[in-house]
């Protein structure tokens, strides 16, 4: 096991070298108490594992620069100098230790689920790994979109040069540490640019984008006849005939619009969002079971009356996935990649789970500029790709269709929404996958384009993205 290694001064450097994070007070003023700092230590073996074994699994990348680039750079994630880590290549793991961390905070890769952040004291997970194989052949000897051959195209109405001009000038704003930016219209690539060390195949941490994963698979499903949306929810915890959560349909859980009582610090509860009241925000840092947590919670306002952003329902989601299938007898790790990703040509999806082998597609998923361009082309296909429908005709229709308790029109079916305007520059037909820290797969139908982008983003890259976007349209001379 190799020594602790001591990142102070690089710490300090990294922040005070520029792309400060403009964050919310609550994430960088609240003090720290032992059990946040020990939640701040878990959160960064966290990243510091996936960075080097999940997107460094192609494109190794040094332990100091995963440091500096992925987390002391970032307020939001408080790391300070009273923390360090260890980094154990034997079995990738690493370690953070720090005043009252006690006991110290540990996260391990496990192959094709990525890492997952231990219990406290735990040195072990509570579930057999297992290899996810694609059936597709190399992508190299495959056309696009189901390979990369021929990915690329031109038309006469889109001004290259003017499109050259957009994405050099979106790649130039290095406060912005876009990774991956691709753009695809009438189905092929006309444009993608990449940073340093980062490729068009590269598995890039892509935080809630999975939650539009989770509706996809749902989606698939239904296309199964295995679900219905306006089913009662098939948890078990909730069935008893006095319970008012049986009364919570797929279609709600699909619409943030549950009721369930999930404390999110974001929406103005008075807490430390790195406190364990933050049940919208353990699920990050906790190691723990994040389907229970979610299911075990009491019901607060009636089903479907209001959409609240809350973990707890795409979660309660990835439940009724995970029970559906092994029902029937299939392995609930490899579905993702049989039922979905291999069928829209996607190699590169890596999906982490808690220790318990639950998906956390609410912000642990990893996935390339290219794989979230498929995805995003899936949508703008109405759920048809290379003529197969994966998705049941008309769930487009439905995903883009706002809650009903939604009254901004900004949310759908685990997919964010332009129909009240909010990108000025897009169409309101747009509709997007969306992830901290600026992850974004734009499907803009009206102008049959998908754009994607990846990287930590200092300010969430919503002014950016409405920016870059508008002017790719401009260069498409519709």
């Amino acid at each position: 096991m190799q020594r602790p290694r001591d990142f102070r001064r690089l710490a300090t450097a990294a922040v005070c070298a520029g792309g400060l994070v403009s964050a919310n007070a609550q994430d960088v003023d609240w003090p720290l108490d032992s059990e946040a700092r020990a939640h701040v230590a878990a959160t960064a073996a966290h990243h510091l594992c996936s960075g080097l074994w999940v997107v460094g699994r192609d494109h190794p990348r040094t332990v100091e620069a995963v440091f500096a680039n992925d987390i002391a750079r970032f307020p939001q994630f408080r790391w300070s100098d009273e923390f360090e880590f260890s980094v154990n290549a034997a079995d990738r793991s690493v370690t953070v230790r720090g005043p009252g961390v006690a006991p110290a905070r540990r996260a391990r890769y496990n192959g094709d689920q990525g890492c997952a952040i231990m219990p406290g004291g735990a040195d072990r997970i509570f579930f057999e790994p297992a290899d996810v194989v694609s059936a597709l052949p190399d992508a190299a000897s495959q056309p696009w979109p189901l390979g990369d051959v021929d990915a690329h195209g031109s038309f006469a109405e889109v001004d290259g040069q003017q499109l050259e001009v957009a994405l050099d000038r979106a790649m130039s704003r290095a406060e912005q540490n876009t990774r991956a930016l691709v753009v695809v219209y009438r189905g092929k690539i006309i444009g993608e640019r990449y940073a340093e060390g980062f490729g068009p195949d590269t598995p890039q941490i892509s935080w809630s984008q999975g939650k539009s994963i989770t509706a996809a698979l749902i989606g698939v499903l239904a296309e199964q006849g295995e679900i219905s949306l306006d089913e009662p929810s098939p948890v078990a915890e909730w069935q008893a005939a006095d319970d008012p959560r049986r009364a919570i349909r797929v279609r709600d859980l699909l619409n943030m619009s549950s009721g369930l009582d999930f404390k999110n610090y974001d929406e103005g509860n008075r807490m430390d969002a790195w406190s364990a009241s933050n049940e919208h925000g353990r699920v990050y840092f906790e190691g723990i079971n994040v389907f229970d947590l979610a299911v075990n919670q009491p019901l607060e306002i009636p089903p479907g009356s209001r959409f609240r952003y809350r973990n707890s329902d795409p979660l309660a989601l990835g439940r009724i996935i995970r029970e559906k299938v092994e029902a029937r007898g299939e392995s609930y790790l490899g579905f993702p990649q049989a039922a979905l990703f291999d069928r829209i040509g996607a190699r590169n999806f890596v999906l982490e789970t808690d220790p318990w082998g639950n998906f956390i597609l609410t912000g642990y998923d990893f996935g390339s500029g290219r794989d979230w361009a498929r995805f995003g082309l899936l949508h703008l296909w109405d759920g048809v790709f290379e003529g197969e429908r994966v998705l049941p005709e008309g769930w487009v229709d439905f995903v883009t269709t706002p809650a009903p308790g939604d009254p901004t029109q900004s949310y759908g079916g685990l997919f964010w929404l332009n129909r009240g305007g909010a990108m000025d520059r897009l169409p309101p037909d747009a509709f997007w996958a969306s992830g901290y820290m600026g992850q974004r797969t734009f499907v803009i139908p009206s102008a049959d384009l998908v754009v994607v982008r990846l990287g930590p983003s200092p300010d969430d890259a919503g002014a950016y993205m409405n920016e870059v976007i508008g002017e790719v349209l401009a260069a498409i001379r519709q």
